[in-house]
């Protein structure tokens, strides 16, 4: 049939995940997802805490324990009807303490900065609060999702950076893949390869999938996706000049810092791409001066390839890329996410 088998280990569930292929029939429907087991769990405790806000807390029940950083309160979720509804405002960070990396939600907890701890990976295990709180002072922030299989890359999507690097914009967005092992988080260093002799910051914004998908809609794009966090897509240029092609100038390990934690509820549309070199700004663009948007992308890449919870998507850079040496500090912001900063040193 024009179906694929898909397993969800997180619930031991066999879904559905339609690929498209030639049918008779003209009304074929559109692909599409596995509903992730977040949902239900997030859906059980915005129950709880909604009874808990209205009547106080049920016999035996402990408080909420913890309040994100968002005007409304703990908001898990902005449920509905429509399993594919989106999650509420919440920064969700992978960290490391004196143990293992683990995922919490940021939030505030009377006035000190603090992390609520989630029983596992949020992408499988889903919004499962531990009960534990630790400040967030005293841990290390890590990338906030470790790709299981893919970083997706778009090229040239800024017409002035298309301009910059002496190129047009392409008629469909040029895509290339950063394997997994690039990927560091916030304050992590980027390695200066002996291969190259000039290495160039990209400031991005990243798309974080959140369920198995293909052939998506551009309409049906925020259903997918997970978050939004901050990328640099550092590029060895020499050698993305001299090979052609751009495995190995992407490639390399560290060439994908990304953080410094996935925001869930985040309008990509109109909001501010800076970089900075040290104290120097480098680039100073706008999502709104992309070629093609998030849902446009989103669409593009689904149509040829199987998306999967954790991948990310780069959405390309602005005009202003350009060297960094050792030693230096580069730092990428994006408006209503965060700044992502690491340093750069040599490999030797």
């Amino acid at each position: 049939d024009n179906s694929l088998r898909c397993y969800d280990a997180a619930t031991d569930d066999i879904g559905k995940l339609v690929v498209a292929r030639p049918a008779p029939a003209a009304n074929l429907a559109r692909p599409h997802i596995v509903p992730p087991v977040y949902e239900m769990a997030a859906q059980r405790a915005q129950t709880h805490w909604a009874h808990s806000a209205a009547h106080g807390p049920q016999d035996g029940a402990a408080k909420p324990p913890f309040v994100p950083l968002s005007s409304g309160g703990l908001a898990a979720r902005s449920w509905g009807p429509n399993p594919t509804d989106r999650l509420g405002h919440m920064r969700i960070a992978r960290f490391a303490g004196d143990d293992d990396p683990r995922f919490g939600v940021i939030g505030d907890d009377n006035g000190v900065p603090t992390i609520a701890v989630l029983n596992g990976d949020p992408l499988y295990a889903g919004l499962n609060l531990s009960g534990q709180k630790i400040p967030l002072a005293d841990v290390r922030l890590l990338a906030p999702v470790i790709p299981r299989s893919k970083v997706v890359c778009v090229g040239k999507n800024y017409v002035k950076h298309a301009a910059e690097m002496g190129g047009e914009v392409p008629a469909e967005p040029l895509i290339f893949l950063k394997p997994n092992t690039s990927v560091i988080g916030p304050g992590e260093p980027i390695f200066y390869p002996t291969q190259s002799s000039n290495v160039h910051f990209e400031g991005e914004l990243a798309v974080v999938i959140g369920r198995i998908c293909r052939d998506i809609s551009a309409e049906d794009a925020a259903k997918v996706i997970f978050g939004y966090t901050v990328a640099n897509d550092v590029t060895a240029r020499d050698l993305q000049e001299k090979d052609g092609q751009w495995t190995r100038a992407k490639g390399f390990d560290t060439f994908c810092p990304l953080g410094p934690w996935i925001e869930t509820d985040f309008d990509p549309s109109d909001v501010a791409v800076t970089t900075r070199l040290g104290d120097e700004v480098k680039q100073d663009g706008r999502t709104s001066d992309m070629v093609f948007t998030v849902p446009d992308i989103v669409e593009y890449v689904s149509s040829f390839m199987t998306l999967l919870p954790g991948d990310v998507i780069l959405t390309g850079t602005p005009e202003g890329v350009g060297p960094m040496e050792v030693g230096d500090e580069v730092s990428v912001t994006i408006e209503g996410i965060g700044t992502l900063t690491n340093s750069v040193v040599s490999r030797d």
